[in-house]
């Protein structure tokens, strides 16, 4: 007589299991899609508004993106914004990879120190280094220059990423390194022909947060970049709203919306990193 109970004690267990689970999922789903379709709705809105809603009874039409292209300096920010996530990418991705690398396959002295010292850093806000970085651009004329922002973004991304890489590598089998040792592969061809290739799923996301994260920031490029026509998309479509008595909505909106379609871009090509095996084509031992 017991069995019985257990079974239906178990099947209700599953049930709240599983009922609290979706109701989690729906809940999340509805925190992630409604302010997108508040987004989508106001930015094909007919005429503008002072407040962001959401009504998909509107007549909708193109005339926001018209106006964005041809009435504000949208374009130039796009183009500014694109230029400093591209380069921002190609570096973060390369300094952290090879510095991944370095901390886990080779023994030196401060190995451990400066590892710590990472983590250290990283938890320094970059708030709390605004005043320091305006100093700083001050002093070097670097003021409105896109290559101070890069290496500001790429020396705050190389703490926590390289962190993440040296663990990354760290799986990666060491028996294959010592196996094109003794075929007489130098560092550089171990390195690039062999651990690379495996590490591919991890290049592809450190590379995908690069490139999104001048797209995102305001803080730090509002105190560097000072005149107009070198703002960044997301410095520029805050003076959309920054005016309580003249706000863009719908055009702050569409601008909003256009940010997603490089990164989707990206995000399409490097997708199939994602799902590969960590050591696909990796040999066991």
């Amino acid at each position: 007589m017991a069995k019985p109970r257990v079974n239906s004690s178990l099947k209700m267990k599953r049930f709240w299991t599983q009922f609290w689970t979706y109701a989690y999922l729906v809940l999340l789903t509805i925190v992630i899609l409604f302010p997108l379709m508040v987004t989508v709705s106001s930015a094909f809105r007919s005429g503008n508004v002072t407040s962001f809603t959401l009504n998909l009874s509107q007549e909708w039409g193109l005339q926001n993106f018209h106006r964005l292209f041809t009435e504000t300096l949208y374009v130039k920010w796009y183009m500014n914004t694109l230029i400093v996530a591209a380069f921002t990418m190609l570096i973060q991705v390369t300094v952290i990879t090879l510095t991944g690398y370095a901390y886990s396959r080779y023994n030196f002295i401060g190995r451990k120190k400066s590892l710590m010292f990472f983590l250290i850093v990283q938890m320094v806000p970059t708030m709390a280094a605004l005043t320091a970085y305006f100093v700083m651009a001050w002093l070097f004329n670097a003021l409105n220059q896109y290559w101070f922002l890069i290496l500001i973004y790429v020396g705050g991304g190389i703490p926590m990423n390289a962190w993440l890489m040296k663990g990354y590598f760290d799986t990666v089998p060491y028996d294959l390194d010592e196996s094109a040792k003794l075929d007489g592969a130098g560092h550089f061809r171990i390195f690039y022909q062999i651990v690379l290739p495996l590490v591919r799923p991890m290049l592809a996301v450190q590379a995908l947060w690069a490139f999104m994260g001048p797209f995102g920031d305001f803080m730090l490029a509002k105190f560097l970049l000072r005149s107009p026509e070198y703002y960044t998309v997301a410095v520029g479509l805050q003076t959309f709203i920054s005016d309580a008595k003249n706000q863009k909505v719908t055009l702050f909106a569409a601008g909003a919306i256009l940010i997603a379609v490089p990164i989707s871009v990206l995000f399409f090509f490097l997708q199939k990193n994602f799902v590969s095996g960590l050591t696909n084509g990796g040999t066991k031992g």
